[in-house]
């Protein structure tokens, strides 16, 4: 009898340590590629669970998909554009979410082009044909791209493309460049046989363009009720980020088990190119990774005023939240 009650005891435990888990599924802004492999190997290092968290991943289909996701509480995060975000709560006032950790620095829009094609700085693109996908967060911010390099967009034409055939139309001749994230279309170009020398990448961040990436949103109707979760997932996103720097051959097995078909090399090259470029920036080596500099988030709200018309005086406090950052040396990554 006592070994029946101590059995149902441990089982009565277990069962409540399974319950205590909170459920958080996360929704990427895109496909399981190297740049997803700090938040896969969370998952599976149980860095989240250690956080008292159940996390799952799911796919995206573009910069913009994770947003309406999270506004209408079908996932409590996601990973979007911040730019997108703060035109869709201009749009949205009252719309449930909300940005709260930066994770692009230095965002990885760019115009990709093939230098045998002709395009190999920004007035390049006139007279020329550009692939660009409607939902594409790097196509919602040519406009500020093409103003501050005084491009003339009446003399680009424009193509709307699928995100699955933009590099393939490329590769094959049938548009000069493409919007995009720098080390997606870039590594895809690769993949499809296209030589590297031939690959032109035009950063926007390098021609004039202020602004920052994606970074971790939240729905706020879930944070406030739950903001010992939002800061435990957020510990584990800086800490995934830390491990895959420190180990990113383990951060690529782990993204592997969600796409058996990718190419571990390439993908691990690509999940390096976003820590160089995108994540370890200069700002982030000196204050630690999530946060924003007020003056440049209030530079970037300006310049997005030159191609953007507000419907609601901006306010830089209504699209970030810092609050549920973790507190300590958990962000500074090394």
């Amino acid at each position: 009898m006592l070994k029946h009650i101590v059995l149902a005891g441990a089982v009565a435990t277990a069962a409540s340590a399974a319950s205590a888990q909170t459920e958080m599924p996360f929704a990427l802004d895109w496909k399981f590629e190297g740049p997803a492999a700090p938040y896969t190997h969370a998952v599976d290092a149980g860095l989240f669970e250690a956080q008292g968290l159940s996390v799952s991943i799911t796919e995206g289909a573009g910069s913009l998909d994770a947003i309406p996701k999270v506004a209408t509480g079908a996932f409590p995060v996601g990973f979007a554009d911040i730019n997108s975000v703060m035109r869709f709560l201009d749009q949205n006032p009252d719309a449930p979410v909300m940005p709260v950790m930066m994770v692009y620095d230095k965002p990885p829009f760019a115009v990709v082009g093939r230098i045998s094609q002709g395009v190999s700085e920004p007035a390049d693109l006139e007279g020329r044909t550009l692939g660009a996908p409607p939902p594409d967060g790097a196509w919602a911010q040519f406009p500020i791209f093409a103003a501050e390099n005084d491009l003339d967009v009446d003399a680009i034409t424009v193509e709307p493309v699928g995100f699955p055939t933009r590099e393939p139309m490329l590769a094959q001749g049938e548009v000069d460049a493409v919007t995009g994230f720098s080390f997606s279309s870039t590594l895809n170009l690769i993949r499809l046989g296209v030589p590297e020398e031939d690959i032109s990448v035009i950063l926007m961040a390098d021609y004039g363009v202020d602004l920052y990436g994606n970074a971790i949103i939240v729905n706020t109707d879930f944070a406030e009720a739950n903001p010992e979760a939002v800061t435990g997932f957020l510990t584990a996103i800086a800490q995934g980020w830390q491990q895959a720097i420190d180990n990113p051959d383990a951060a690529i097995e782990a993204l592997l088990k969600r796409n058996p078909a990718a190419d571990a090399d390439l993908e691990k090259r690509r999940l390096q190119l976003a820590i160089d470029a995108n994540v370890m920036t200069e700002y982030v080596g000196e204050n630690g990774m999530g946060n924003i500099d007020p003056e440049r988030f209030a530079a970037a709200i300006e310049q997005t005023k030159t191609v953007y018309e507000f419907q609601n005086e901006p306010d830089a406090a209504k699209f970030f939240d810092d609050s549920y950052l973790p507190a300590g040396d958990v962000l500074m990554l090394k």
